[in-house]
């Protein structure tokens, strides 16, 4: 059985601090207990382009109103269950205060505390390529 590829579009909201808003996944759902950027299935079926469901994803889940964003990397990857094509934007320009809207924990990270909590696999590369951009090596 072919498993379908779900897209995802997914927002590392960063500040001019280079500190992230991650927030962390549920209770009950696939990787509850990790860490995130926030972000959700693109409704293709409705026709949704990728920049689209990010903006509704984000307004959804963390109540801002984006401003600015670009695609910083697009990956796909494989779970046993499911296959995922994730679209990283970076969002550096927003109106209102990101939150968990969902009653999900959220927080603010710097780029180098993103190593500090544990986040799925998928999104080890985007992790690695944020502190090659964000971090001084000074």
């Amino acid at each position: 059985m072919t498993i379908k590829r779900i897209e995802i579009a997914v927002g590392i909201i960063i500040n001019t601090e280079h500190a992230i808003f991650v927030t962390r996944r549920a209770d009950g759902v696939h990787l509850a207990g990790y860490w995130e950027f926030p972000g959700g299935k693109v409704e293709t079926a409705q026709g949704e382009s990728v920049q689209q469901a990010l903006y509704r994803e984000l307004r959804e889940e963390t109540g801002i109103e984006v401003s600015h964003s670009f695609l910083l990397e697009t990956l796909e990857y494989d779970y046993p269950d499911r296959q995922l094509r994730l679209h990283f934007f970076i969002v550096d320009a927003w109106q209102g205060t990101p939150e968990g809207r969902e009653g999900q924990s959220a927080r603010w990270l710097n780029v180098s505390g993103l190593v500090d909590v544990e986040f799925p696999a998928a999104n080890q590369p985007i992790i690695a390529e944020l502190k090659r951009r964000y971090c001084s090596t000074n």
